[in-house]
């Protein structure tokens, strides 16, 4: 036995194996990704006993070992080669005791790859919620093979599991045969692979024959070789691969019959099936998503709200002490006016962000979410999507990224690529510290019936139009990329539960140390270049401006003079050269070369334009304002031309509109030149997206102004 050896976690998607993950790993997990392709991989170390310590894998879910997309396409890649690395010395089969039929397909396809397998019997609560009994004595004696009952979601039926594995690791079994033998009707082909290939399973030589072209771990060679034996003996995969179904399920059936004792009385509804009744109804189903989401976007402002204010206070007064107590220097300057302006842009958002992932992970743990993505199927198919492009575009609410990469789920080539170009179109948790500030500067916090806050039915309405958006985009480019193949969504419904509160405060522990680490990195590097750039200028331009400040402005007090200096050594500065440089471009917009700093700094990640705003008032503020927090300054700046507020309802909604479209994320741009192997795609999404943002703005502000 190796001294680390690899347990893997293979299961239909929504049968437990994440949860059992959860369980096995605990907030030991790291993410990754599988050697050699951009797939996704969750692993992390289960201390099985005290001498043994095993990496376990968390593979992607699949109903059948064979794939039908990227992400799935692993699964076989990895169990058909004894070489991978990830290669499991023994495999745990999750499986949904409620569902038993389905599940033990995937169960048999495993086992006659000859792996070493553990059947974990999971949910059987809600089997017995429907009525149903399963005896996992008889489905040992069935297959052969440890059969272990578990809860993935309490934790129930650990220890025995442990005691499966590790007896599968001291001394591996097997079923003595085959349960589906390819060798009966298709002798020639098996024959020959495993003479030509060095194989000694008989299912394992089917696989090489069926899935070649997607196994990574053979050569062009190799794979002209196994395409010579198919056209040698004939042999029609679609035809085959039928029979092999219809002959599994047709010996699966009196097992299931054998081993499962159903007591629910004929046509009785679970409660599971009543609710979707309500919730996958036509009307009924919409409207109540609808009244979810305004709940979401509600609370959003109404719970975060306090604990913003305590975060924005403190700030404040932080660097309104240091400014006290630290000596009048460069260095005192970068760390308050740079260094904590910048960061204490972000993380006033952390009360939102973590709410909105809290509540998402409620939506998800509850099995709401999946009935979402079912609904939204019926509504996307029109627009060129298909259901399976819901997830993307959900993820995208929180990070455009990692939801780009779950479009490996999307089997069509035209479909995935139409959801990766508009996916950044959701508006994610990114632009979340644009919106609610920019909100807060020019809507009333005052509530419709009583009920509703104006503040978040605003907020809610930019994710609309994100969506809405995304589809109009999604059938444009319907209709200039044509389809090659049809698409179809097949999805397992969990049944409802509740939600595991250790998993859901992992969940929201996870995500909001993400985006605080990730926008953190940036926006301390960007405000430390910021602040040297809004520091200092060519020459002794800032000098000069400041000396013609004093000669031209002798009755100004102390604190109007100090705020005027400050103004005009900022515009002569390097920052402020560069903002006048493409002011002419973004005037039209509304907006000035201070704003103008942020759109080109929020380039690298979209959050940094409120750290980037953080930075740049801090500089320009008198030492009386240093408790002034980033919301008042903004409140408080003038426009040079007109004497007013310089953020007017027009210029505030021109740049929300702006940022519900542009495209101010190098890291998605990476993302989707990774996805689609080619800098075309970027490039075609930079530039539909820019330019939508750019027209968009334009007509808001001239609308509006």
């Amino acid at each position: 036995m190796k001294s680390s050896p690899v347990i893997g976690l293979v299961g239909n998607p929504n049968a437990g194996k994440s949860s059992l993950f959860n369980q096995l790993t605990g907030l030991r997990q790291k993410t990754g990704n599988f050697p050699g392709v951009t797939v996704d991989k969750k692993s992390g170390p289960w201390a099985i006993d005290e001498q043994t310590t095993a990496t376990v894998v968390d593979f992607p879910g699949i109903y059948s070992i064979y794939p039908k997309s990227l992400d799935e396409q692993i699964v076989t890649d990895v169990l058909a080669n004894s070489n991978h690395p990830d290669y499991p010395d023994v495999t745990i089969v999750v499986i949904d005791a409620s569902n038993l039929h389905r599940n033990l397909l995937l169960f048999t396809q495993v086992i006659d790859l000859g792996v070493p397998v553990v059947l974990a019997l999971n949910m059987l609560d809600v089997a017995k919620d429907e009525g149903k009994e399963v005896n996992a004595v008889r489905l040992a004696m069935q297959f052969q093979v440890p059969v272990v009952r578990i809860n993935a979601r309490t934790g129930e039926g650990l220890e025995p599991l442990k005691k499966a594995v590790l007896s599968q690791l001291r001394q591996p079994s097997f079923a003595e045969k085959l349960f589906f033998d390819p060798e009966k009707s298709a002798n020639g082909v098996i024959a020959d692979t495993k003479t030509q290939y060095q194989l000694s399973n008989n299912y394992l030589a089917l696989q090489y024959v069926v899935q070649h072209d997607g196994f990574s771990f053979l050569n062009t060679q190799q794979r002209v070789g196994l395409d010579a034996i198919i056209d040698k003996h004939n042999f029609n995969e679609t035809k085959f691969l039928a029979s092999e179904t219809i002959d599994r399920y047709r010996h699966i059936g009196p097992i299931v019959d054998d081993v499962v004792t159903d007591r629910r009385p004929a046509n009785q509804r679970t409660w599971t099936q009543r609710l979707d009744r309500i919730l996958l109804h036509p009307v009924w189903g919409y409207a109540i998503f609808l009244l979810i989401l305004l709940l979401i976007f509600q609370t959003i402002f109404a719970w975060a709200q306090p604990f913003m204010d305590g975060i924005d206070a403190g700030v404040a007064w932080l660097n309104g002490q240091l400014k006290e107590s630290l000596p009048v220097g460069p260095l005192s300057d970068l760390l308050t006016d740079g260094i904590l302006a910048g960061i204490g842009g972000i993380l006033v958002f952390i009360p939102q962000i973590a709410f909105l992932f809290l509540l998402v992970a409620l939506l998800e743990e509850s099995g709401y979410m999946s009935r979402v993505m079912l609904i939204m199927d019926r509504l996307m198919r029109p627009f060129g999507l298909n259901g399976r492009s819901v997830v993307p575009l959900i993820s995208g609410v929180a990070c455009a990224v990692p939801a780009i990469m779950a479009t490996r789920s999307i089997g069509t080539r035209r479909d995935r690529l139409i959801t990766i170009l508009v996916t950044p179109l959701m508006s994610c948790s990114a632009r979340l510290p644009i919106y609610t500030i920019l909100i807060a500067l020019v809507v009333p916090s005052q509530r419709v019936w009583g009920i509703f806050n104006v503040q978040g039915l605003a907020l809610m309405a930019l994710y609309l139009l994100g969506l809405v958006s995304a589809l109009l985009a999604a059938l444009v480019l319907k209709l200039v990329l044509k389809a090659k193949e049809r698409s179809y969504y097949i999805m397992e419904l969990p049944t409802f539960k509740l939600p595991r509160w250790n998993h859901v405060a992992l969940t929201v522990w996870e995500s909001v140390r993400a985006f605080v680490w990730e926008a953190g990195r940036v926006i301390l590097a960007i405000s430390i270049v910021l602040w040297v750039l809004a520091s200092y200028g060519p020459g002794d331009a800032m000098d000069k401006a400041e000396a013609n400040v004093r000669q031209q402005n002798t009755s100004l007090g102390n604190d109007e003079l100090q705020n005027q200096i400050a103004s005009e050594r900022l515009e002569k500065s390097y920052a402020g050269v560069f903002g006048h440089f493409i002011e002419p471009v973004i005037r039209p917009l509304g907006y000035d070369w201070k704003i103008g700093i942020a759109l080109l700094s929020s380039f690298a990640a979209r959050e940094v334009f409120v750290g980037t705003m953080s930075t740049i008032y801090s500089i320009g503020s008198s030492d009386d304002e240093t408790g002034v927090t980033i919301r008042e300054r903004l409140r408080q700046e003038r426009n040079p031309e007109t004497g007013g507020p310089m953020y007017t309802p027009a210029l505030a909604w021109s740049l929300l509109i702006f940022y519900v479209f542009a495209m101010m994320c190098m890291s998605t741009l990476a993302a989707t030149q990774r996805e689609t192997k080619s800098w075309k795609w970027p490039a075609v999404q930079l530039v539909y997206m820019m330019t939508l943002a750019y027209v968009a703005a334009f007509a808001t502000y001239q609308f509006m102004k």
